[in-house]
């Protein structure tokens, strides 16, 4: 059972992607989508079975790697923390899966793309079952390449081609820093297996954790889109709409925040790299959650708050609430795509118009989406008894229940990121369905519902979206759960928070974060509907202006890196191309030895004169020189130095009188 749920999307993938003139566009639709739905079925089995009942399977394959002290074997491993994350992955697969059928239904290339998906889908599967850190690195190069693949879907596009060789090299740079971590790894422990590397952990040095931890951080903040690696997320938004809910709610981006709770018992033992974690994902929160305002893309707006929520996420591995992190996650998973597949819904009635100024009044053309979206946006701000409340209040109430001078700080920063997500989930609600129509007729004559395809996965989303939290909460971050009794989440008995958080935090800081996300979204929209002349008076003012280009120019963190650090590399590579390519390399090679060898062959020929007593000269002086060559060679090296490089004078005076 556990292979087929492996390889049934990698054979989905292939028969779609090699053989769809043979099959048809509905041939690829039902074996793609069959596949991947046979495997969330399979994984759903595998939740309970491996998890309420704490019995681990391991699958050995076959050897791949046997070089002395290095044994690596293509071993998967399902456990409580495999099993957790295959549930959001494999559900928001096999329902983007079914949406893409009528969302790409006009698209020429609809094999190909639905390959993709399942490979994606498929490498997803490799990165999260992988039972050793150079497995989970196949599957971690895998969704790269897949998210290259499937953003740039429409490659004729040069936006599509810009952000599609953006996301990857920006992940290229964590991915080196990942190599480097796993080499230390290697290095220290003396294998890349999860199960030594974690048995060993306590007894090493610090120092050596903290530098593979913090190698490991870089490698998940490019993966998890946060602060200073965050550049590529926002441009993804170019590939289609299914794609945008599938790598950036349940999969890519959290492959960052599995690996570091993967890791969980080796960075347990550096309070160094659970710090940075901690502050890493705070200032991620804040930053996407200011940027997120003020942008005019639907699609971005719910990009920055994908990036928003990972920052949370962050924030419970650096408080070692691993188990809340993973809530966290599948929580977020539900509702994020959620949010992007009803931004799709309303993409496609508006005739792919994303900009959401030329918007409004849509609640009555989409009545379904305007609720789903609502509920997701009711749970992304984490409104009491929906899915998001039960995840995100918990990261921020234990952040002050870790009773420490960062934990507190870090709360009132959480809380004022929250804040600006509420207002950006209302701003989008708002001048999506409620502000009076903007956009052009056309738009709003054919604006209707999608079919069957389009809506089931909105609807189970919703379900999902408002039940899940409140369903699983106990499995997951309850007290007395025993769900992650096989140890695949590790958290230190001096760094366990759980009952602070439950029964020490006073009830005002547990109230806040909520008091203020209803206060000011009322605000926001009191503002937008009464006073909306003072707002855009503001605007035109100097500071507001200022305010306005500064956030806008998402503070001006992309103008930095172009102009310092890609105009630099391209002036070093400019510079390069004249020293060593046009430079040294032709001196050595085309123009140098070439014409060098040219001239020698010429002197050579000119030699042969046809008279035979030169030829026997020739021989003389040949046979005379072998000689004085073995009798300085014994006797004086030196000498024969000097004689030899009198020859060559001697020749080139001729050669050159000739």
């Amino acid at each position: 059972m556990y292979l087929t749920l492996i390889i049934l999307p990698l054979l989905g993938s292939i028969v779609s992607g090699f053989f769809g003139r043979k099959i048809g566009v509905t041939g690829a639709h039902i074996i793609t989508c069959g596949s991947v739905i046979i495997t969330t079925l399979l994984a759903i089995v595998a939740f309970f079975e491996v998890g309420f009942n704490n019995i681990p399977v391991t699958i050995s394959i076959a050897r791949w790697v046997d070089v002395e002290s290095l044994y690596v074997l293509w071993n998967f491993r399902f456990d409580a923390l495999t099993v957790s994350m295959l549930i959001p992955v494999l559900i928001v697969s096999s329902l983007v899966h079914i949406y893409s059928i009528s969302y790409m239904s006009h698209d020429p290339h609809n094999q190909r793309f639905f390959s993709y998906l399942s490979l994606f889908t498929f490498m997803m599967i490799i990165l999260v079952t992988g039972s050793n850190y150079l497995i989970m690195f196949v599957g971690w190069e895998g969704v790269g390449v897949c998210s290259y693949l499937l953003v740039n879907f429409w490659f004729t596009r040069i936006a599509a081609n810009q952000s599609s060789i953006s996301a990857l090299l920006t992940n290229r740079v964590g991915d080196c820093l990942l190599t480097v971590g796993m080499f230390a790894i290697l290095w220290s422990f003396g294998n890349i297996d999860y199960g030594t590397v974690f048995a060993l952990a306590p007894f090493y040095n610090e120092n050596i954790i903290t530098i593979i931890g913090i190698c490991l951080l870089i490698g998940a903040t490019a993966k998890s889109s946060q602060v200073g690696l965050h550049i590529w997320l926002p441009q993804a938004m170019e590939g289609p709409t299914p794609v945008s809910a599938l790598i950036h709610a349940a999969t890519m981006v959290t492959a960052g925040v599995y690996l570091l709770m993967r890791s969980s018992p080796l960075i347990e033992y550096s309070s160094t790299v659970l710090l940075l974690c901690l502050w890493l994902g705070a200032i991620t929160t804040v930053f996407s959650s200011l940027i997120g305002l003020f942008q005019q893309d639907i699609k971005k707006v719910i990009a920055y708050s994908t990036m928003s929520q990972l920052g949370m996420m962050v924030i419970a591995i650096g408080l070692s609430s691993y188990n809340l992190a993973l809530f966290h996650l599948v929580n977020h998973a539900f509702y994020k795509a959620l949010l992007f597949l009803g931004a799709g819904s309303v993409i496609h009635a508006v005739a792919d118009n994303q900009d959401f100024r030329k918007y409004g009044g849509l609640r009555e053309y989409l009545p379904l989406t305007y609720s789903v979206m609502l509920i997701a946006s009711l749970s992304l701000v984490a409104v009491p008894f929906m899915t998001g409340f039960y995840s995100k209040d918990f990261i921020l109430e234990s952040s002050y229940g870790q009773f420490q001078l960062s934990g507190t700080i870090i709360y009132f920063v959480a809380t004022i990121g929250a804040m600006f997500t509420t207002l950006y989930s209302a701003k989008v609600l708002y001048l999506t369905f409620l502000a009076n129509p903007n956009g052009p007729l056309v738009n709003y004559k054919h604006a209707s519902e999608g079919d069957l395809f389009l809506t089931t996965p909105l609807i189970i989303l919703s379900i999902f979206s408002i039940f899940f939290g409140y369903m699983t909460k106990d499995i997951f971050i309850g007290l007395g759960s025993g769900f992650f009794a096989d140890n695949s989440i590790f958290i230190h008995p001096s760094h366990e928070i759980m009952l602070d958080t439950e029964f020490a935090v006073p009830t005002f800081f547990k109230l806040l974060p909520f008091v203020f996300t209803v206060s000011l979204s009322i605000i926001s929209v009191l503002l937008s509907e009464f006073l909306p002349k003072s707002l855009i008076n503001f605007k035109f003012s100097k500071l507001g202006y200022n305010i306005f280009s500064f956030f806008n120019q998402r503070f001006y963190i992309e103008l930095f890196y172009n102009k310092y650090i890609v105009e630099g590399v391209l002036k070093l590579g400019g510079q390069t191309t004249q020293s060593l390519d046009k430079g040294s390399v032709e001196l050595v090679g085309p123009y140098g030895l070439e014409k060098g060898l040219l001239s020698l062959s010429n002197s050579l020929g000119k030699l042969s004169t046809g008279v035979i007593t030169t030829y026997a000269l020739y021989v003389l002086i040949g046979l005379i020189f072998y000689i004085s060559l073995l009798y300085f060679s014994y006797n004086d090296n030196n000498l024969l130095i000097l004689v030899i490089f009198t020859l060559f004078a001697l020749l080139n005076t001729n050669l050159s009188s000739k």
